[in-house]
């Protein structure tokens, strides 16, 4: 049976920020992978080059125009993904957008989320096909300090204790996921290098022993993205 491939286009904020387990899913499955590095002021592709959009993290707000002049583009060019029909995929700052470019409201959260902290679905979960491809409770890894309302005719997916709204379906084809499943151990060496001013007091914040003690969590959270985007690609393809 010939496999069916894909081209995925991500959006990068900042240079420690990257993939995590996405290039290495994408590569052993034979996928297509393309960058836009914002950060380092390269074009965006025209909707019709790509099958998927995966946003990515990043420290910045959803408004910051003036200080990252193209957020504003940024924006436009998930509106025009995400009304064309491809595959969305958000996280982090990426979902923050998503839920900006659909009309709602961008907020602090009540305290800040950094290290590991359980996720659970919601019931209205069930609503969208493509809530089935993650598990009903798991412990994911969080290093945010803003959340977003549901946008209207979305489908809230997932909560934690310190942030209600962690994920959203828009339609079928896609998802924002505030929390991180991608996030290997480098990569949170690498938040940790470069965003220690994050790492204050906080009743939801780890310290970096937390958040690299233990390598089966990252084990975990890989499978979990894997089985995710694997589940994403065969609903694009349906």
């Amino acid at each position: 049976m010939q496999r069916h491939t894909l081209r995925i286009h991500y959006l990068q904020h900042v240079p420690y920020e990257g993939t995590g387990c996405i290039e290495p899913w994408a590569m052993v499955r034979g996928h297509g992978l393309t960058a836009t590095r914002l950060f380092a002021g390269e074009f965006l592709p025209p909707v019709e080059q790509f099958d998927w959009l995966i946003i990515l993290g990043g420290p910045m707000n959803v408004d910051e125009d003036s200080r990252h002049p193209w957020l504003a583009r940024e924006k436009r060019f998930i509106g025009e993904a995400l009304h064309s029909g491809k595959t969305v995929v958000g996280i982090g700052l990426g979902a923050r957008l998503m839920a900006y470019v659909l009309g709602a409201r961008v907020m602090g959260n009540h305290c800040r989320e950094i290290g590991w902290h359980p996720v659970e679905k919601t019931a209205q979960a069930s609503e969208s096909p493509l809530a089935r491809h993650l598990p009903d409770r798991f412990a994911a890894f969080h290093w945010h300090g803003e959340t977003f309302e549901i946008p209207r005719g979305a489908v809230h997916l997932a909560r934690s204790r310190a942030c209600e709204n962690q994920a959203f379906a828009f339609g079928d084809r896609a998802v924002a996921l505030e929390f991180h499943l991608e996030f290997t151990r480098e990569s949170v060496e690498q938040l940790i290098e470069n965003r220690r001013e994050d790492l204050v007091e906080g009743p939801c914040i780890q310290g970096p022993e937390d958040m690299l003690g233990d390598l089966n969590f990252f084990r975990l959270i890989n499978g979990w993205m894997d089985d995710f985007l694997d589940g994403l690609a065969s609903s694009s393809r349906s």
